[in-house]
This record gives C-alpha cells, structure tokens and sequence, in this order.
C-alpha cells in the first residue's frame, strides 16, 4: 500500500527525521489561511497523487509571495497530472501539500527496502539528490552506496557511518554527521516498526545552516502486515487506485490491472508470473495480474471472473491451476458453478495440473460449458492467443457489416 508525501512526512515527524513544516490541503481557501499562519519566506505548493516525476509534469509551484498561493491551490486542484508513471490517463489532484520552502546547500539521495538477494535490510545512499535514482544507476553507479543491516542485530551506529564516509559527509558537512547517523537509526524504526516496504526520501537536503530536512518522501507498506496497523491503513487513498484491484482486495483476492488483453486467472504468484511471460512468449499481452491463492473456491472463482469481465480490455481468459492444497476437481466444480453465476462471453481456455487433474478436465469437457480444456502450459497459451486473435477479427467483421 503506497500512502501520500504529507502522510509520508507524517509519519517522519513520529520517529524523528526532520521535515519542513507543512500541512495537508484540499481548497484554496484553506491555502491562504494556511499560508498567512506558515508565513514563510519561500512557499512551495504540491500535488499529492500517489505518482513521482510530479514537478516535471507541473505539479510543484513555488513562490515567494503569500497572496499567490490560493492561485496555485486553485490551479492544481482538480487538475489531471500524467506522469511516467501515472500512464497517458494522469491521476486528478484532490489534495495538496503546502509547506514552507528550505535553503538548500546540497541535495542527497536515500532509501531503506528489502534486498532480495539477503532478505535483509538496505539502505541505499548517493550524493545525487534529486535525480531518478534508477539514472543513477544506470550512469553513475559508483555514486550509489548500500548498506544492509543484520535484523538479527538492527541499525548500528557503524552502519550509519559506513554511509555518511561512503558519500563524504564526514569531510564536506563534518557537522551533520552525527545527526545523519541519528536520523538513519530512526528511519530503520519506522521501517521495521511499520512493516514498511520501502522508505525513501528524495531528495534529503543539507541547508544552508546545516540542517537536515527531508524535502520528499515516499513509504509503501508490506500489505501482508497492514493488520497490525490501523493508523496506517486509515491513510489508505482509494481515489488512488484501480477500482477492479479494490474489489479484488474486498474478495481477497490478489489482482494487478495491466495493458494487455488476456485475463489470467491462477492460484500461486509464481504460476502467475509463468502465466504472464508464457502468454507474452505466445504472442499477446496479460490483461492482468489475479492470484485466487492456495484455498480457490467457487465464490473466489466466481468473483474473479466477474472481476476479469469489467476490464472492457479482456478478450479471453485464461485459468491456469495447479492443483495442490485444492484438488483440480474442486476447482473444475467452481469453475463450473461460477460460470452459471456470471456470464462469460469471451473464450476460456483452463488448464489444470496436479492433484486429480484428469478427474478435473473431465468434469470441464462434460460441463457443456464453451471452453477448452488443455494439459500442456504452451498448447493453453497458443490456444488462448489464437482464440483472442479469432475474436478480434469476428468482432471488426461484425462492426464492418453494420457499417
């Protein structure tokens, strides 16, 4: 779960990293109340979606003058921003941040996440503040320093000296060092303390009169630990997500809209990502991303199918099951039961593996249902692409004919 900067910030202020002053607002009347009560040399107004490269889509204003600010206010509320990553729809702003504007010295890079070769902590450091961090890394990766940090053990001092000499600190600001190490110490409680998946601030500023301030920040959340804390999940934003993968999250299922145009529907994240490659392999795109999980029943079948035939995208679906903790039976009989509950009007290929498969394909192929049942991964793949690309040309031959 992703949360906004001045939630981010929030939750910063808790654990003790410094933020510039500011405040959550969602009109500019409350923006110039706002302003006259901050009274602050610089202003600096943001959009908050949940989406970076905001400032280079226009949603960052600056200025110096306090009467200016509800003008900002106003034309950033409402506005649709598209960014690189909010696609060419944008997300709309409905709230902003206004802080107080900071005098900037030098501009640094960091971030705490799970390092998937350890599974341990890291943070990662670079004195390239306010850049993409994956430029960084693809230009200058000597500028980048990791750090992992042994949770058996947990944040020690040396750990945060180890990143303050890698990007120079104790020879250019000898003076926030100490308080660099602090804060690195308070960030990784956050981490832990939040089950956050990723923490970043970027950039994280030395002022003018050598101060730290985290200028941004970002924090996700593992959603798996959400259920210890309410606080965070209270600052969950639906106006920010997918409304198909907040259904899915009410049936408990697991589901990432994509691009493409062949449903997935399969028990297991990593028969999943198969699915997705094997389907990109055949010559297609996944239209999404719908784990139904080790226990599928008729009605988790059922609400996924429901939630497939809402993306106006999905031309067909493919289920891809490996039956284990559920017998391929159980799942053949929900399958069944669910396609009378919704209807299916693009072609479905499933395929089943494991326990009691050919009782499963059994049941499918005498269910009198339009389907086809396959063994093979790569046949249920080739058959499902074909059948897609079939439907597409029924459908613009259909439309022709109406012309």
């Amino acid at each position: 779960m992703n949360i906004h900067e001045f939630q981010a910030k929030s939750l910063f202020a808790q654990f003790g990293v410094p933020v510039p002053r500011g405040k959550e607002i969602k009109n500019p009347k409350a923006a110039a109340k706002w302003a006259a009560q901050l009274n602050s040399p610089v202003y600096v107004v943001k959009a908050q979606i949940h989406a970076g490269g905001r400032g280079k889509a226009g949603g960052v204003k600056i200025t110096k003058n306090q009467a200016e600010v509800p003008g900002l206010a106003q034309e950033l509320i409402g506005k649709k921003l598209v960014t690189h990553q909010t696609g060419p729809k944008g997300r709309k702003v409905r709230r902003l941040l206004i802080e107080e504007g900071a005098g900037i010295a030098k501009e640094l890079y960091l971030s705490l996440l799970v390092d998937r070769d350890s599974g341990w902590p890291v943070f990662i450091a670079s004195t390239e503040g306010g850049m993409e961090i994956e430029e960084v890394a693809a230009h200058t990766p000597e500028k980048i320093i990791k750090e992992l940090i042994d949770p058996a053990v947990g944040f020690q001092g040396y750990n945060g000296r180890n990143i303050a000499f890698g990007i120079g600190l104790n020879s250019m600001e000898p003076a926030v060092l100490n308080p660099f190490v602090q804060m690195l110490g308070n960030l990784y409680r956050l981490f832990m303390d939040k089950n956050a998946a990723m923490v970043e601030i970027n950039p994280l500023v030395i002022t003018t009169d050598k101060k730290l301030i985290a200028l941004d920040g970002k924090v996700s959340f593992d959603d798996n630990g959400l259920f210890k804390h309410a606080d965070v999940q209270a600052m969950r934003d639906l106006h920010e997500e997918e409304p198909l993968e907040i259904e899915a999250t009410a049936n408990n299922l697991n589901y990432v809209k994509l691009d493409g145009n062949i449903g997935c529907m399969v028990n297991g994240a990593g028969l999943a990502m198969a699915t997705m490659d094997v389907i990109k392999l055949a010559g297609s795109e996944p239209a999404n991303f719908l784990d139904v999980g080790g226990g599928a029943t008729k009605e988790t079948v059922a609400a996924g199918f429901r939630i497939l035939l809402k993306d106006k995208n999905v031309k067909g679906i493919f289920i891809n099951i490996f039956g284990g903790i559920v017998r391929c039976e159980r799942i053949a009989h929900g399958v069944i039961e669910a396609a009378k509950e919704v209807q299916i009007d693009v072609p479905l290929v499933v395929r089943l593996q494991g326990t009691n498969a050919e009782e499963g394909r059994k049941l499918l192929k005498e269910s009198g249902l339009k389907l086809d049942v396959a063994n093979d991964l790569w046949e249920a793949a080739l058959k499902i692409v074909a059948m897609t690309g079939k439907a597409r040309k029924k459908r613009a031959a259909a439309g022709e004919a109406g012309h």
